[in-house]
């Protein structure tokens, strides 16, 4: 991880970010898209997580090759929830378990200071034991699981909630 450095995402890191989240949607329940996407179809999606302090979009950067990404997007869209933000982490598949995750999530959630939010929520497809180990040490605590909420790869997924407030205390 020498090499490595979080920086604010730029909408030229799309296609390599697309290239990791196709991995998972290809591979993996961790997302309930089905189909691949393509960087322009992300585009709506990166205005959303780059829209303002609450909605940050990090990226991970080893040399000229992003390894992963992190940010925060608009948790639903009535007024009275704009406190609240749904987090997103994603690694390339073969940069997991280097402690990327770590670092990208500490340097979102100390450039989140400050903003107008209160609550930070994460609703992770189960069973994914590394995503609840990263969620629980930044101080996500389990709010609850929705069963069966979810088809891909011919069965049902579950999806646990974890929250946690904006400055733990």
């Amino acid at each position: 991880m020498s090499n490595l450095i979080v920086r604010p995402a730029e909408r030229a890191d799309l296609p390599q970010m697309t290239e990791i989240y196709n991995h998972y949607i290809l591979t993996t329940p961790i997302t309930f898209d089905i189909d691949v996407v393509t960087p322009d179809q992300r585009v709506g999606w990166f205005e959303e997580h780059t829209h303002g302090p609450r909605y940050q979009l990090l990226v991970a950067q080893e040399n000229d090759r992003i390894v992963g990404y992190a940010g925060t997007g608009r948790f639903r869209d009535r007024a009275a929830y704009d406190t609240t933000a749904e987090t997103t982490i994603y690694c390339a598949p073969d940069a997991t378990g280097r402690g990327i995750g770590r670092t990208m999530y500490r340097t979102l959630f100390d450039a989140l200071r400050g903003a107008d939010l209160r609550r930070l929520v994460a609703g992770i497809t189960i069973p994914n034991d590394p995503s609840v180990k990263l969620h629980r040490q930044f101080g996500f605590r389990e709010v609850g699981v929705f069963s069966d909420v979810g088809r891909k790869f011919g069965r049902y997924w579950d999806v646990l909630w974890m929250e946690r407030p904006l400055v733990l205390g």
